[in-house]
Parts: C-alpha cells; structure tokens; sequence
C-alpha cells in the first residue's frame, strides 16, 4: 500500500502558520511579535520567489501530471492561492492585536492621518531634508512603457486628480527607498513614543512632490512585485562557472512576475492601470491585502530602549572543555567536543581557526563555505591562514540560493591570497559543512575535523539551533579528507566506511537502518528511530517510515518544516507521532538515532530527508561515537519531545494545535536546554 502524503507547499504553508502564531502569541514580548511578523513576510517572499515560481514553469510548459508535486499544478496553485489568502487576512488580524498591545505599553505606529502640529513639522523637515533626495518617481502617464519592478522594494502607485472644467487624473509610481529605516522615531509626547512608517511619510507630503502640478487630491496605495528567483544557468563551456553564476545573478532581476501584492484599498481604476500594463491575466497571483507590504523590514524593529519588550538577552556559553585552554587543538585530542549553538559562543570555533592561523605547526586548513556572515570572521582566518603560508582548501558553493553574490566574493578574495578554491562537483550543490585543521607533531601529520548541522555563519549561530562536533578521532577526520579529495579529484573511486554521504550511500544506508529496525520488530525486539530534521518530504523515505510503523517500529520525529508525512493514522502511521518547535530560536540542527537491537547508532547531518538533500547535493551525516555526547544528544531530544509551550502536533488537519499541557509542568525546550548547558558549563 502506498501511503497518503500531505503536498510540500500546504505543508511548508502549515510552517509558516506556525510562525505567524508566535507573533500572536502574547507571552513572546511585542517587539518580539513584530519581528516574528517580519519572518513571516520575508519567509514567503521566498516561498514565492522559489516554489511558487516553480510550479508556475510548470503550469506554462504544459505539464499536467502529479508526479512531480503530488497533484496537479494549477491545483496546487489554487490551493496556494487561497491558503495565502487566508493567512495575509489572518496576518492584518494579527497586526491589529500588536498595535493595540503596544498602546498599552505606552508605543504607538501612527499614519499622517493620526499626526498632531507638532509631530508633522518634525515630519516634513525630515522629508526635505533627508527623504525627498533619495526618491525615484515616475509619471506614468508620461511613459510608453510601464518600468521594470524590483523584487526586494516596494512603491506607492499614486493617483493624482484634478477636479473642475480641466478635470484629469495622472498615475504615478514612487520606489520606497530601502537606504532609510523604514521606521521613523518621533520626539516624545510625555511618556508615550510614536514611529511612524516612512511610507506614510511620503503620503503626508505628496503635496510637495507633486506641487508643480495643479492637482487638487492625491493618494497613495502600497504595491509589491515578487520575481521567480530561479538563476538560469547557461552551459557554455567557455565561460568559468564563476562568469555563469554572476550573469545568472544579473538575470534574476527580470525574473517572471509570480506575484502581485496590493493594498486592498486602491482604486479600481489605478489597479487596472497597473496590472495591465505589468501583463497579468486572471490567473496570476494577484492578492490583495493591507495598508504594508515588506513586513520584513520589522524584523529591524526599533527597540526604543524598551528591553523589557524585547527577550531577555541570553549571553553564548563557553563550552567547559574549552574554557582556559591554551590550545584548543590539544584539547580536542583528548576527547571529542559538541558545541551547541546558540547556547554555546560560536566565538569558540573563530578562536579554533585563530589559533590554527599562528600555529607554526599547522601546514592545512580545509574548509566548505555554504553561507557566512556579510562580515565574516571565517574567512578573514582563512585568508589569514593563507598569508600565513598555510596551504587552504576552500569549497564555495556558488548556488546558495541568495548568497551567491557574496560568494563570488569571498572566492575571489580567497584566490588573492593564494588559496585555492574550488567550486564542488557538477551537477551537484555542496551543502556538507566541514572543516579540517592538519598539524605536524612529532614528525608527522594529525588531522583535526569539524563536523556541523549548519552553516559557518556568526549571525546564524545566534538564532539558529545547530550542533557542530570537533574531533581528532581519525574514523572521522580520514572521512572529512576523503570529502576533500572528492571536490579536487571527483574521477576517483572514494569509499566512505563512517560517513552516510549524499547521493553515494545516503539512501542505501538509511534504508538498511530502518529495515533493521522493522526486522527486530517482528522479532518482537525493542525498535525505534528518533528523528531531528528540518524537512521530510521524500516519498520513498516516507514510504518506508510507513512499513515501519506497521512493523511495530516506534517513531518519533521532531520536524521544524515541512513534513508530507501523516502521522497517527491507523494501519498506516500509527506508530509514529511528529511534532515542530517554533520559538525564539529557529531549530535547524539534525539528528538520526536508530535503536539498532540496543547498541543505538547516532547521526548528526547536514541533510534534511528531501529528494535534493539526498540524490542532488553532497551532504554529510556523521557518526558520533563518543558515549557522553551521544547522551548529550539524547537529552536535547528527549527534552524537546517533553515541550508542551512551542511544541505543535503535525497531523492530517495541519492546524498546528499545540501539545497539551494538562496539570503538567511547562516545559520550554529551548529555555530548558540553556539552562542544562548552564548548569553544566558556567565557569563561576
């Protein structure tokens, strides 16, 4: 029997619920619901931008089938369509709750309409003075042509009319500038603050723009444009794929219309002005929606020096092991360290390759790069190390979606210096994170590895859940080797004796651990696998849950994203249950634990269980063979599979109903876990 499934994007859809009900939580500060409100925007700017555009080729070359989405496209797009729908409706509902919780905090987000004297003096200066100079308007009555909308800004399509004998109406388009916070501070009123939105702003002083004109009314209606952001990649041999990522990246921005954003308001015949001349039919993705668009910006929500509205700040931990060590290699090589991030400092790793920077015995430093920091400390080591005279390795990965402008970047800046630098391996994008630091010692050459979940990414490892082993234990660093010998000679025949690798052996090997489990369930032994992942979304992989749940296998899964499985379904999945955290932190690491007849196997990865993580990229699932971490891990699923505040239960419905408390203590996960590491790690 194959088993039903949920379709990836209602499911992806379903996620961003969940991040949408954080920012009507009001037990998260509201500052902190304003920027879950950003995240929530920004997430399906993206989801536009990637998937919807996706299924949009489809739809315009024809295909028809359900094999590639699991229903038919222009069903999907339907589906889509009206499930956004509902969420912006949703969204402005939730916004609505957030002013007026703020207004109780003495905060308030005025418009021009709401201003008094004084704060509009304070305004309009603002707007000649620093506003007005940045501004690009465009008449479009004027124009033969309707101008090319940028992806990331947003405008104001403007109406102007003129009443009497000489009555006429003109349109006009204004670009939101995004050089200026997009939030504007006034002076206090007594103890009460107002900000007020530089879109309203330019609406308060459209008389100025405009007073060379004799036009009577004028009005202003926010509108967005979102592009397919897929990179057309040419296969002309004769350029570098450096040559062909950069021209990919210039085509990005005419990108095909996937959709059209507006404010619910605006006049009918200003918006058939618009859509006409942008070519929309019927079919596209017009949606309506509130007074904004780029709620993302409000993931820079100022703070007005109101900590209290915001979390409480939580300082990064110094890992115990590491604490005082004067060679941070030396401690590695007497045991295996996880670093948890963001409860431990990723400062910690800088510190590593720092370290390795001076060292005159240190000769190699090997690396992948995925995505880092604008202003990256990783780099700044590697090309430290290479000024240095150490021989660097480096891995970018040109095709990181939206990173690979500063990866082009970085890789020439590496190249200065003398590194050298490959772009991984045709056909298949580099998503492993990796490190290896090789070091002379008496005579001879020891390898130390790094081996994470997540990018190496100072700004990430902040807010997002990843751990990152470090070891000198030679099962693994002989592997991390063999992965960089791959990117530099991919004709050879490289075999992988610890290491699950994507696409060589994933599949077979993951296989074999869950059909191990279903064998010692029929034999009526203990089986279970435990699962951390991002997203679940292979059908084959799934297909195999499913028989080893009617096995009698015991499966529980932590899943932050999208999941197509359905779990708790009788004579199908009953014998799993799934659930996802959605809280301060976003949790990204991966975890695989299989029971194994008693002697559990652990995995850390960097792949999510998806057809691309799988069959198109190489990744990395690594085994941790040190006990005391193995428990460490343990203990943080364990304690997450216990949260009954951000933990919702994945089902059929997928209504995101939070697991029930009862008479229960509460239990944060990711409060929990910070104190566990507190307890075991602060150094008084």
């Amino acid at each position: 029997m194959i088993g039903e499934i949920i379709n990836r994007e209602i499911s992806w859809l379903s996620f961003n619920h969940r991040v949408l009900q954080e920012a009507d939580d009001r037990n998260v500060p509201p500052i902190e619901r304003l920027r879950f409100l950003g995240i929530f925007s920004n997430n399906l700017d993206e989801f536009f931008k990637v998937r919807v555009a996706s299924i949009r080729r489809m739809i315009d070359i024809g295909v028809n089938s359900k094999k590639a989405t699991g229903d038919k496209p222009k069903k999907i797009m339907k589906q889509i369509q009206e499930t956004v729908i509902s969420l912006q409706k949703e969204f402005g509902e939730v916004y609505d709750r957030i002013l007026k919780d703020l207004e109780k905090e003495k905060i308030f987000i005025i418009n021009e309409k709401q201003i008094i004297d004084k704060q509009e003096l304070f305004i309009r200066k603002y707007f000649r003075e620093t506003l007005m100079p940045r501004l690009s308007i465009l008449m479009l009555n004027d124009l033969d042509y309707f101008p090319d909308l940028k992806d990331k800004s947003i405008y104001l399509a403007t109406k102007l009319d003129k009443k009497g004998k000489k009555k006429s109406t003109n349109y006009a388009l204004i670009e939101i500038p995004t050089s200026l916070s997009r939030f504007i501070v006034l002076p206090n009123e007594g103890k009460a603050e107002y900000i007020i939105l530089i879109d309203d702003v330019i609406r308060l002083c459209l008389d100025e723009i405009f007073r060379i004109f004799e036009y009577d009314n004028f009005e202003a209606y926010t509108v967005k444009l979102t592009r397919d952001a897929e990179l057309d990649i040419d296969n002309d041999l004769s350029k570098s794929m450096l040559e062909k990522i950069s021209r990919g990246i210039t085509g990005r921005s005419k990108g095909d219309p996937v959709r059209f954003l507006y404010d619910d308001t605006v006049p009918a015949d200003l918006l058939q002005f618009i859509v006409a001349r942008l070519l929309f039919d019927t079919s596209d993705n017009l949606i309506g929606g509130g007074r904004y668009h780029n709620f993302k910006d409000f993931m820079k929500f100022p703070t007005l020096g109101r900590k209290d509205l915001e979390y409480e700040k939580m300082i990064p931990l110094e890992h115990k092991q590491l604490h005082g060590s004067h060679s941070t290699l030396d401690t590695i090589k007497k045991g295996d360290i996880l670093l948890h991030y963001p409860y431990h400092s990723f400062n910690q790793y800088i510190q590593l390759l720092r370290q390795a920077v001076l060292d005159p015995d240190v000769k190699e430093i090997y690396h992948t790069i995925y995505r880092v920091a604008d202003k990256s400390s990783v780099v700044d080591a590697l090309i430290d190390a290479a000024r240095n005279g150490k021989k660097v390795t480096v891995n970018i990965e040109l095709q990181a979606r939206f990173d690979e402008e500063a990866n082009i970047f970085w890789a020439r800046k590496l190249e200065e210096v003398g590194a050298r630098v490959f772009f991984g391996i045709a056909g298949l994008k580099v998503h492993a994170k990796l490190g290896l630091i090789s070091r002379k010692e008496k005579g001879r050459l020891v390898d130390y590895a790094c081996v994470s979940t997540g990018n190496f990414h100072e700004g990430t490892a902040r807010v997002y859940t990843d751990v990152m082993l470090l070891t000198a234990n030679s099962k693994i660093t002989n592997e991390v080797r063999k992965v960089f010998g791959l990117f530099e000679n991919t004709y050879l025949n490289h075999t992988f004796n610890h290491f699950i690798l994507s696409p060589l052996n994933i599949r077979r090997r993951l296989v074999s651990y869950i059909e191990k489990e279903i064998e010692n369930a029929k034999a009526g032994k203990k089986a279970y696998i435990l699962l951390k992942i991002n997203s679940l979304v292979d059908t084959d992989m799934i297909e195999k849950l499913y028989q080893a749940s009617n096995a009698g296998v015991k499966i529980k899964m932590i899943v932050r994203g999208i999941c197509c499985l359905i779990p708790g379904v009788p004579g199908m999945s009953e014998n799993i249950e799934a659930i996802s955290i959605v809280d301060r932190f976003l949790e990204h690491s991966r975890i695989f634990v299989f029971c194994n007849g008693g002697k559990e196997l652990y995995f850390i990865s960097s792949a999510d269980w998806m057809q691309r993580n799988l069959d198109s990229r190489i990744e990395v699932s690594c085994p941790i063979y040190d006990t005391k971490i193995q428990k460490e891990l343990r203990d943080f699923i364990e304690l997450e599979f216990k949260d009954n505040v951000k933990a919702r239960i994945i089902n059929v419905n997928q209504d995101n109903t939070y697991v029930k408390k009862g008479n229960a203590k509460p239990i944060r996960s990711q409060m929990e876990m910070y104190e566990y590491y507190k307890k075991r790690d602060q150094v008084y």
